[in-house]
């Protein structure tokens, strides 16, 4: 499995999927939610940040079911989704990752035909090689 890299600045993100909170950076300065986090603010240049909670509500944006696995070591779950999420409370920031049946359910427990952009979608966390992260399930299912 493909494992996130953890870096300095995108750290305190992991913490706090391993709590199981979805969390995003935010400029202390001028409160510009940023995502990818990155030690200065694009919009004000302060390099003052803060970790503000998201509801993990959001919607789909896009995805893609690919065929064949782009990595061997996703070839045993295929076909699967990954689909990028747009935040219910931040809409320019998006999170990409899997569409799950539940929590704890394989990369392709959905069915694609499930899939739809802009149905309503919700996180949920999973380790995967020591780090959690975040997947989604569908708020009505």
């Amino acid at each position: 499995m493909l494992e996130p890299v953890v870096d300095e600045d995108g750290a305190p993100f992991w913490r706090y999927t391993a709590a199981g909170e979805l969390r995003v950076q935010a400029c202390s300065g001028c409160g510009e939610l940023r995502f990818p986090p990155r030690p200065c603010c694009p919009h004000c240049h302060s390099f003052e940040s803060e970790w503000r909670r998201m509801s993990g509500r959001g919607r789909i944006w896009s995805y893609v079911i690919p065929h064949p696995p782009l990595l061997p070591a996703y070839a045993a779950q295929a076909p699967y989704n990954a689909i990028m999420v747009e935040l219910a409370e931040a809409p320019r920031i998006r999170l990409v990752g899997n569409l799950v049946s539940g929590p704890g359910a394989p990369l392709n427990s959905v069915p694609a035909e499930r899939l739809r952009i802009g149905a309503r979608v919700q996180a949920v966390f999973a380790e995967i090689g020591g780090v959690t992260v975040p997947h989604w399930v569908l708020e009505r299912p």
